[in-house]
């Protein structure tokens, strides 16, 4: 095939082109046996063209203005073998025709449609064998992230299509070339090497080499005024871009994150016995960044906050940066190079990626309890889900992308790793590790499904992993599991049994898995592993042993269900959780009494009781970020409002104790963050103004501009006196105009008017107002805050409304943070008659949108459920 750049390609008409964008919203078929392509990616299309299209590669061309109101023009040279000349060729592209100038195939202009998101290119103008389609083309905002001094891309997971023709999905993997023409004063970074660089007027343009090859979600780039960071580590080369105007915060933090990626890079490549895979290794730091990474080959995205921490970092911070690190360098190999062959399948990359980052971290930070970071980082949020009426399987149908984002959330990211160690505990780590390094092997540069690694791993073990995947992977939910304990008249042992059953009673399965179970006496606890099999299953060897003091089937924080205690066991634990010496076993019996409390077999006064009884001698910062999450939400949404006013002081008390007598910097910015969350005394509503204005410390910790925002907001919500005029004055504290930005967009949120507040609630119905997640997340949590519930419960209904819209024009976990932000703070039956009466009008709302609000909405419903209702 002669070389696109020797093409005489001729462009359209003026003519055709006004016809064709005049009936673009009407036009029909060429002939009665072409049918239109639905909006989005159907799953139709998308199989067909991967059966047909092969060799794929993109040579796109991007100018980037310095205003982030000026369009972004580009051109992309699609060049492909096909089988197929019997069919159209549809590319994928939303904007629309007025967004296409021309399409060029080599024979000259295109006779295209344009319809339904996509560009229709006749049969008659395809090949057999090679083709090159040429699109010139203006790119569309939706996935391009544009700010005043900066721009980047996030297309995951079928959003390429909303800025630049292709073919938007993951099995179309394809070699990418790219030049950048951005102002001339901006860095730009993208997945290739950079190749050249020419210096224009007021401007610069840079060609980037062709990357290997990746699918449309993970193409990325980033441009603007960014700082460059270059380190050296084992030989390989990395450059952190970034924005932060704190330049000792930069020094603070560099040589860690640094360090960080090459100690989570060595330990894949020895893990995997495969190199790192791509040219490069650069990552762009971005403010206000909608995920915590983004795992693009060679242009890593991360939120700035995550990697840059503040001296008041606390010890899950910490690990949390550890942890988003080894999580997105673990991508490079379980999702970059193996790819899901489609999004049904988008959970594995997920997976494996959390499972590997909570391997990686251990080396980093020998101090920590690992174990027990395992059990709070993934058993609370993923109970959050699985509890639920919304819940849904690991692995879900997809018949389109336009879909796709309503796949994320809990049981991807927090139960399907705790379903992957239970993998690992049955096969063995050795036979797990050969079988994931066959899987890495034979589909490298590919795409691969579930079924595929099941194969493998089925042909290395005894255990059969169809079937065991049918509960744990196809299939929704949790097991119930209740412990029965018989006891003779003398108080022996007579059995102890586990019980398990299916909520859902029509389907009865049943969850094989590993558990290790903790009984005895705090000074004295026995762990007995176990295998969960069949309804019920006995413990051996207890028969005639004294009756223990409690028994705690999630104990070695292994086992995964909806657990009931014995009644003994229950009250033991109410009264003594923080005598048991294991702090694993501490934090199984949080989550499980927390569960319990949910329940309703404990109630909030008594979890709560215990709890601040318990934090004064618990020393593990983990447990102690744990018990405080819980006792932020007992207070506020599980208490009626006397029962607050009087446990108050006592909560303010301990909270205060805990930051004075607190050791490190970490374990004080943990108490100190949980008490300007639920401060509420004019004491402690005072002592925190004080902090904030600066007439007061707290020895040990330093107060960044983060934290002072905070607490501007904080006691912005509680409308102490001169509240507008403190945020006014912390508007004009930012030194960093990110940081100060995304403050002036919230600050409406915290008016003293409800006019205001209804000014800015109203503002977010434009598309246009919306565009920076983050921001508008802050807003909407400020303004559904349980001190100002009852005055926004007018947004829960159109709030609601707005979801389906939030879903089409959002990023993929906006629709579900979109709606714990509007949901977090209420607790009334008559708020959650709204949600239902909701739902109840709309019988046929989308499935997957049905789910996000009936899991945004449990806690809610449980509240208004449980005995008085809280706030009256």
């Amino acid at each position: 095939m002669r070389s696109m750049r020797n093409l005489r390609l001729s462009p359209a008409p003026i003519l055709l082109l006004l016809l064709v964008m005049a009936v673009e919203s009407g036009c029909q078929p060429g002939s009665v046996d072409e049918v239109d392509p639905a909006p989005g990616v159907p799953l139709t299309l998308a199989t067909e063209r991967a059966e047909s299209i092969q060799d794929l590669r993109y040579d796109l061309r991007f100018t980037i203005p310095e205003s982030d109101s000026d369009p972004i023009r580009g051109t992309v040279v699609v060049r492909f073998r096909t089988t197929n000349t019997s069919s159209p060729l549809v590319l994928d592209f939303a904007p629309g025709a007025d967004f296409v100038t021309s399409v060029s195939t080599e024979a000259g202009a295109s006779d295209f449609r344009v319809v339904n998101e996509h560009i229709v290119v006749p049969a008659a103008e395809l090949t057999a064998g090679e083709n090159a389609i040429e699109v010139v083309f203006t790119a569309g905002d939706d996935a391009l992230n544009r700010n005043p001094e900066f721009m980047y891309t996030l297309f995951v997971p079928a959003r390429a299509h909303l800025s630049f023709p292709c073919f938007d999905q993951p099995d179309l993997k394809a070699r990418y070339t790219l030049e950048l023409t951005v102002p001339s004063e901006w860095e730009a970074v993208a997945n290739g090497q950079e190749e050249s660089r020419e210096d224009r007027d007021d401007n610069v343009r840079i060609r980037y080499a062709e990357t290997e090859p990746i699918s449309t979600y993970l193409f990325a780039f980033a441009a603007g005024k960014f700082q460059v960071e270059t380190a050296e580590r084992d030989g390989r080369t990395y450059r952190m871009f970034h924005r932060e105007t704190d330049l000792e915060k930069v020094e603070r933090n560099r040589d860690a994150v640094f360090d960080l990626h090459a100690s989570a890079l060595s330990w894949l490549e020895d893990y995997t016995s495969i190199d790192y895979p791509f040219q490069k290794f650069d990552f762009v730091l971005i403010p206000s960044f909608q995920f915590g990474g983004m795992e693009h080959p060679g242009a890593i995205f991360y939120g700035s906050s995550r990697l840059l921490l503040d001296r008041s970092a606390t010890e899950n911070q910490m690990l949390g940066r550890a942890s988003v690190i080894a999580h997105e360098t673990s991508h490079m190999w379980f999702g970059d190079l193996v790819t899901m062959q489609w999004f049904n399948d988008v959970w594995m990359k997920e997976v494996f990626a959390n499972f590997m980052a909570a391997k990686i971290v251990n080396p980093s930070f020998p101090e920590v309890n690992h174990d027990l970071r395992f059990l709070v980082a993934h058993y609370p949020a993923a109970y959050a889900v699985d509890r639920t009426p919304g819940t849904h399987p690991i692995r879900q149908e997809l018949d389109n992308l336009n879909e796709a984002g309503s796949l994320y959330g809990a049981i991807i990211y927090q139960k399907a790793p705790i379903v992957m160690r239970q993998l690992e505990l049955i096969l063995g780590p050795e036979a797990f590790r050969e079988g994931l390094a066959v899987y890495l092997d034979q589909f490298q540069f590919g795409n691969a499904t579930w079924t595929d690694l099941v194969r493998i791993l089925d042909e290395r073990s005894e255990v059969d992993v169809t079937a065991w995947s049918r509960a744990w992977v196809e299939e929704a939910g949790r097991p119930s599991i209740r412990t029965e304990l018989e006891v003779d008249e003398e108080g022996r042992m007579v059995q102890l049994a586990f019980l398990q059953a299916d909520p859902d009673e029509e389907r009865s399965l049943v969850w094989t898995q590993k558990m290790e179970v903790l009984l005895g006496t705090p000074a004295a606890a026995e762990t007995i592993p176990l295998e969960l099999i069949g309804e019920r299953t006995e413990v051996g060897g207890v028969a005639s042993t004294p009756r223990p003091e409690f028994v705690l089937p999630t104990g070695g924080g292994l086992a995964y269900g909806g657990f009931t205690l014995d009644e003994g066991s229950r009250q033991f634990l109410l009264e003594n959780l923080a005598d048991l010496s294991d702090p694993v076993a501490r934090g199984a019996a949080w989550v499980t009494l927390w569960e319990e409390v949910l329940e309703g077999q404990v109630s909030a006064s008594d979890f709560l009781d215990l709890a601040l009884g318990a934090l004064p001698r618990e020393d593990t910062e983990q447990n102690v970020q744990l018990v405080l999450g819980y006792v932020n939400s007992a207070f506020w949404r599980l208490l009626p409002e006397a029962e607050r006013e009087v446990l108050a002081r006592r909560l303010e008390q301990v909270l205060g104790t805990g930051i004075s007598r607190s050791t490190s910097s970490s374990m004080k910015s943990t108490y100190f963050s949980a008490f300007r969350g639920v401060v509420t005394t004019e004491e402690g509503v005072r002592f925190l103004e004080r902090v904030w204005r600066r007439q007061e410390e707290i020895p040990g910790v330093t107060m960044s501009e983060a934290d002072e925002a905070t607490m501007a907001l904080q006691l912005a919500v509680r409308s102490v006196p001169e509240s507008e005029a403190i945020l006014a004055e912390q508007l004009e504290r930012f030194a960093n105009p990110d940081r100060k930005a995304r403050f002036g967009f919230v600050m409406p949120a915290l008016s003293d008017s409800q006019e205001t507040r209804d000014e800015f609630f109203s503002s977010l119905s434009d598309v246009g107002n919306r565009r920076r997640e983050p921001w508008v997340l802050e807003g909407m949590r400020y303004l559904n805050h349980p001190l100002r519930a009852r005055d926004s419960e007018h947004y829960l209904r159109p709030a609601l409304e707005l979801l389906e819209e939030i879903r089409q024009t959002g990023d993929i976990f906006f629709p579900r943070s979109w709606m714990g932000a509007t949901l977090g703070g209420h607790d009334t039956r008559s708020a959650a008659g709204i949600v239902r009466s909701f739902l109840a009008d709309r019988p046929d709302y989308p499935l997957r949108l049905r789910q996000v609000i009936l899991q945004s909405a449990d806690n809610l419903f449980r509240a208004a459920a449980l005995g008085e209702e809280p706030g009256n």
